[in-house]
């Protein structure tokens, strides 16, 4: 195990993007309480239960000119420090007492596209740019957790 972060936002909607920050959020098997996707095909379910994204990714898109920001793009939970590049399916993650796995990159749609110049959301494609995608996750242990909680990857 090693510490390697901190849950920097939690982010939440009723349905769609942005979603808003919260202090902290009840985890369960079915993702952030209160929050809801507008898509239900291509979002949500038990493989898709919890969308995860960097604040370093988000602060060098702003860098180049996008207009993102934590929750402008759908992620749940955007951390800090954690090495993104780690952060691939199969490995499992603690947030205080929730258990995360990623189980697949999240490919972008056009909701998104506002927070990106000139509206071209392929700039987080895991296709075209690898290691920029934001990730999914199952939910394996369901807790309570709150913006600054450390982030702890188990290594295997």
């Amino acid at each position: 195990m090693s510490d390697t972060g901190r849950l920097a936002s939690i982010n939440r909607s009723d349905g769609g993007v942005p979603k808003l920050p919260v202090n902290s959020a009840r985890i369960t098997v079915d993702g952030v309480d209160a929050d809801r996707q507008a898509d239900r095909i291509h979002h949500g379910g038990p493989d898709r239960a919890v969308c995860l994204y960097s604040l370093e990714h988000i602060l060098a898109l702003q860098a180049e000119g996008n207009p993102i920001y934590p929750g402008s793009i759908g992620e749940n939970l955007t951390l800090t420090g954690v090495p993104w590049d780690s952060m691939i399916p199969g490995v499992t993650l603690d947030i205080a007492d929730v258990r995360l796995m990623i189980t697949s990159y999240a490919a972008p749609c056009r909701t998104i596209r506002r927070s990106f110049r000139d509206h071209h959301i392929s700039r987080i494609s895991g296709k075209l740019h690898p290691g920029w995608s934001r990730v999914y996750a199952r939910v394996l242990r369901e807790g309570t957790i709150s913006v600054g909680d450390p982030v702890t990857l188990l290594v295997p």
